[in-house]
Formats: structure tokens, C-alpha cells, sequence
């Protein structure tokens, strides 16, 4: 750990060196496929002919080439034989997308930022006994790919289980046969049954799904909090959701003063940051060794046909870019789809500030993820509420009366007042986004917030109706439209 903690000092160091090197490993190791013959791809290819020859792909532009080698192609985007896929949906839709796992992904990126948050976390608290006892994860499930049984396809975190090394399965709980069941409420059941008995030091998942199963702990014990029955409980590793809004949440579960919590970027398409400083909540170092060379393409340019692309050295602090990434999985200019910022430029530190796809822009007011839960947050606070999950989507202009937003917020612990909620709401909403200042100034375009009170399980009534449960599904924090939203209430009968 002290070795990696070392190489991590030094990308931070010489960020340009390291990742203008992993940019030319990527394009030797790749230059014999299809792919790089196809865009030239030689041992001099330099950053700008290969911005200025290989398009930016979205999901779509890919998938024709994905699709064969889920069919059993290989050499197609990468040389490695490619035997696993990684399904996301990113939010609740319908359709799937299947990223490929080659074991240079699996080796270099996912394992390896598993290590490096360890590593990270010891460096910070040399102290820590979190390797007296198991860590407690929760993933998902996978499946034969449907187009070429040889080849299995499902969520990242158990494409990770399934592929451990024994040392490692060894050191956590539960079982890998209950860790990858399919059906979620089972799985749920079996995970309270068996890990209540185990010495947990540690938990890593989504907050929604982990916040579910040590409820169902604590009802299925009896315990007051999470301390009673893990006394050593020290690390919650968590990412995909902010945590803003459920950390009063975890501190009243886990009333634990040497509980740590660490957020990591880890997605389908690779582990991108970790929480490298305590005190920095929300920011992420941004590893820049993992098989991944970064660009970005600024927020403001996104729908240009030929949008500006910012390789490393050429960001700003506090603008807000799509990301780019070209990988070791095969993955070529490749809009992930998050919108992220940078907190740091010595060392690169980032934070996640939406979706390039969730986003409130009804009325010209452009409130994005990060504006949301900065908002849930402080409204929680103010009023000591906690929350479980909440969607926000457009109330549209209809005969005289002017448009605003809607908030489904399940409570829960109510807050002491929900107009005050409302307006702390409302006001932080328009200190943090100037756009929706203007809009909200004499109620000129859109009015004061719209909540509603959902019942205890409404958001897991509409995944569970949706087909969605398990931990790879997220409920959309905002919609520019109203169907997350309808289907909400509709289930829901509200």
C-alpha cells in the first residue's frame, strides 16, 4: 500500500506525463484492430491527429461495433478476448447499454481503484482495524449474453464479484451465491440473515440499496442502531448517488464517532476518482493511471456538431465539462454522460455535477443534478428532515398560470416544517443557479416549488413496477420531462 500510495504521488506530480504515456500505450496496444486500422492508429500518432481523426461517440455511434463482439468477434475495438459485459442503464430506462470488460479493464481500472481506495483510506487512518473483520458489499447479478452464451453480461459490481481472486472473496460477505442472486427481495432477506452474524467492518454500495438493507437489519434484530450489531464498523465506501442528502441519514444509523465514509467514481465504463482527503467532501482525486485518457468537452458546447475538446492540461477550475474517455476496454472518445467539475488543479480533484442527459431546462433555468441535491441538502438541514430518495421534474405552463417544478421527496424523518423546507428549497436553488434566479424573480417564469410527500417505499414500488431493482438502478434525480415523475404518482396512487 505504501508502494501504490508512492506511484499515486507521483501521477499527481507529473498529471501531463502520465497520461500522454497511458495515451500512446492505448494506441500501440490497439493499433492492429479494426478500430485502429480503420483511424491510423501508429506509434506517432499524436493527441491532435487523433482528436481531429476519431469522431466523439455516444453510446449509439458504438454499438454497432459492441454488438459484434458480444456476437463472439474479437480484435474489433481491443485485441484482448473481450468475455464479459457490463449492462448499465445509467438511470431507469428501458434500454440497456453493454459495456465491454476486458481483462486490462478489469485488471488495470476496476481492481485497481478497489486497491487504491483501501490504500487511500489506510494512508489517511493508519489506525484503522478494517481488516479485522469482512466488508459487506452490494452488488448485483449477471447472465449468459444473450447473442453468445460463452459470454456473460450484468451489472459491473458483480462482473467485479464473479471475477475476484480467492484471498479477496475471502475477506467478504456475503456469499458470492447469495452476493449475485437476481431476485433483489430475496437477496435482501438472505444478505440480513446471513450477515448479522458476521463482524462487518465495512459496507460499499449505493446509499439507496444500503440504507434499504440496515433498515431491514435493525427491524429484523431489533437493534436501536447499526453499532449494536456491528460494533466495528468503520468504512462505508459509497458512489453512483450523492451523498449530500443521505448523510444525516447514515450519522443517525450508524451514530458511530469513528465511522468513515468514502465516495468513489466507479462506473460501467471504468473507476475514475477517489475521495482522497477526509475533509473534502463531494471531491474526488482524479486518477489519471487506470488505463483511461480523459477529455472534455465543455457543458456550453455539447451540441455543437464540432464542440471544443479540452485534453488535461487545458481545463478550468469550476466550469463544468462532459466527460470524454478513450480506454482500455475499447472505448473510443466515448461521452459517458456525467458532467463533472474540477474543485482542484494541483492536484486534479473533480466532483460529479449531473448527467448530461438529467437536467431541468423547461424554462431556460438549466438546473442540473448537483443544483438539486445542494438544495435537498440544506433544506434538510433547516428543517432536520432526512430523506430516502426524491425526483424533480417540470410543472408546464397551462392557460394563465405559469410553470414551476414538481418534487416527489420520500421522507424519512419529516421535516419540522415543509413550507420552510420549500423555501430553504427554493432559496438555495436561486443562490446556487443564477438562471433560476432570474426565472424565479416576481415569480416571472416559474413559480415556487411544488413538493410532494411521498409514502414510505414509493420510489421502490416504482422500480420494483418498472422491472428495475437491484443495485445498478438509480431513480432519476431530475427530468426534463414528466414521465419519470407520472409514473411515480401512478404507481403510487398520489
Amino acid at each position: 500500500m505504501k508502494k501504490r500510495i508512492h506511484q499515486i504521488d507521483l501521477f499527481r506530480k507529473y498529471p501531463h506525463d502520465v497520461q500522454n504515456e497511458l495515451f500512446t500505450n492505448l494506441i500501440h496496444t490497439a493499433r492492429g484492430t479494426e478500430w485502429g486500422q480503420k483511424y491510423g492508429y501508429s506509434d506517432k500518432l499524436t493527441v491532435r491527429e487523433f482528436q481531429e481523426r476519431v469522431p466523439v461517440s455516444a453510446y449509439e455511434d458504438l454499438y454497432p461495433y459492441i454488438e459484434r463482439v458480444m456476437r463472439g468477434e474479437q480484435n474489433v475495438l481491443w485485441p484482448s478476448k473481450v468475455e464479459w459485459f457490463a449492462k448499465s442503464s445509467g438511470t431507469t430506462n428501458a434500454r440497456s447499454k453493454f459495456i465491454p470488460v476486458t481483462p486490462e479493464a478489469l485488471e488495470d481500472c476496476h481492481y485497481k481503484g478497489g486497491k487504491d481506495m483501501l490504500s487511500i483510506f489506510v494512508n489517511n487512518y493508519p489506525d484503522t482495524k478494517v481488516f479485522s473483520g469482512k466488508g459487506l458489499s452490494i452488488g448485483g447479478s449477471h447472465h449468459p449474453n444473450d447473442f453468445n452464451s460463452n459470454t456473460r453480461c450484468g451489472d459491473v459490481s458483480a462482473v467485479i464479484m464473479q471475477n475476484l481472486p480467492v484471498w479477496a472473496e475471502a475477506m467478504r460477505t456475503p456469499p458470492l451465491k447469495v452476493a449475485l442472486m437476481d431476485k433483489w427481495e430475496e437477496k435482501i432477506e438472505k444478505m440480513v440473515e446471513i450477515t448479522v452474524k458476521e463482524n462487518v467492518t465495512s459496507l460499499s454500495g449505493v446509499p439507496t440499496w444500503t440504507y434499504v438493507l440496515l433498515n431491514r437489519i435493525l427491524e429484523e434484530t431489533g437493534a436501536k442502531d447499526i453499532t449494536e450489531v456491528w460494533p466495528n464498523l468503520e468504512l462505508f465506501t459509497h458512489g453512483a448517488v450523492a451523498f449530500g442528502p443521505y448523510r444525516e441519514l447514515f450519522r443517525q444509523l450508524i451514530p458511530s464517532h469513528k465511522m468513515k465514509y468514502l465516495e468513489v467514481y466507479n462506473a460501467s465504463e471504468g473507476f475514475f476518482g477517489i475521495q482522497d482527503e477526509p475533509s473534502l467532501l463531494d471531491e474526488m482525486l482524479l486518477m489519471l493511471d487506470y488505463g483511461v485518457f480523459y477529455e472534455f468537452i465543455p457543458v456550453d458546447q455539447m451540441d455543437q456538431e464540432q464542440p471544443q475538446v479540452l485534453t488535461l492540461d487545458q481545463v478550468e477550475l469550476g466550469k463544468n465539462y462532459a466527460l470524454l474517455i478513450s480506454t482500455n476496454a475499447g472505448l473510443w472518445r466515448y461521452k459517458i454522460g456525467d458532467t463533472i467539475k474540477f474543485t482542484s488543479l494541483d492536484p486534479y480533484r473533480i466532483k460529479i455535477s449531473g448527467r448530461t442527459k438529467h437536467f431541468i431546462n423547461a424554462f431556460g433555468e438549466e438546473v442540473v443534478v448537483e443544483n438539486a441535491e445542494t438544495a435537498i441538502t440544506k433544506a434538510c438541514e433547516a428543517t432536520n428532515a432526512t430523506i430516502t430518495n426524491f425526483t424533480a421534474a417540470p410543472v408546464y405552463f397551462e392557460g394563465k398560470s405559469k410553470g414551476g417544478h414538481q418534487w416527489v421527496i420520500e421522507f424519512s424523518q419529516q421535516p419540522s416544517s415543509l413550507d420552510q423546507f420549500t423555501q430553504v428549497l427554493d432559496q438555495t436553488l436561486r443562490t446556487v443557479n443564477s438562471d433560476y434566479d432570474a426565472k424565479r424573480q416576481k415569480d416571472l417564469a416559474l413559480q415556487a416549488p411544488l413538493i410532494t410527500v411521498a409514502p414510505a417505499g414509493a420510489f421502490l414500488n416504482w422500480l420494483q413496477h418498472k422491472g428495475k431493482m437491484g443495485g445498478q438502478h438509480k431513480v432519476p434525480r431530475l427530468a426534463n420531462n414528466r414521465e419519470y415523475l407520472e409514473e411515480i404518482l401512478a404507481v403510487n396512487n398520489l
